[in-house]
């Protein structure tokens, strides 16, 4: 019996082969201005489900048109700051509203 026809073999390089599968799905996030932070003409967008939120924030620093020195904080529903490799989708499904997740952002820091 070779190594191919084994069925752990198999299994494992098919799970292998659906995790590197690219989800294409998006979720709508919608980002909320907080303080003295500018405001977005618009403030929904349509983002790749599987995109770190690294992503999200790199998306917001080209939207706002800030430098590599200017800060950005960046918010889940007013309460807490995730991490940049969170993806996009576990935050949606653990803290989404109404179907859209909700970014708040700021130039100094707003909350904890």
């Amino acid at each position: 019996m070779s190594s191919t026809d084994d069925p752990i073999i198999i299994e494992a390089t098919k799970a292998l082969d659906d995790y590197k599968k690219r989800d294409l799905s998006k979720v709508v996030v919608r980002f909320k201005a907080t303080g003295a932070a500018p405001i977005m003409k618009q403030n929904f967008y349509k983002i790749t489900a599987s995109n770190r939120f690294q992503t999200v924030i790199a998306f917001l620093r080209k939207e706002l048109g800030l430098k590599p020195s200017d800060s950005v904080f960046l918010y889940i529903n007013s309460s807490f700051s995730p991490a940049p490799d969170d993806t996009v989708v576990n935050l949606f499904k653990c803290f989404s509203t109404d179907g859209h997740l909700i970014v708040n952002y700021s130039s100094t820091a707003a909350w904890g």
